[in-house]
């Protein structure tokens, strides 16, 4: 086995991220167990910046 290219066809075989139980996006992070999208799994408090708008469970919070 090559290091180049063939290699990184193996790389889309499984999952890195799922389905959040808190904000319903596709933004759970399977091995490192919080979500990208709204930071649950890493703490209580919502992932929240002033620089963006959030939707959590398909409701927008400003």
């Amino acid at each position: 086995m090559s290091k180049g290219t063939p290699s990184f066809g193996k790389m889309a075989r499984s999952y890195t991220h799922i389905r959040c139980p808190r904000c319903g996006r596709h933004s759970y992070n399977v091995a490192k167990k919080y979500c990208a999208a709204c930071g649950w799994g890493r703490s209580s408090r919502l992932r929240r910046y002033s620089w963006m708008n959030k939707k959590v469970n398909r409701v927008r919070i400003r």
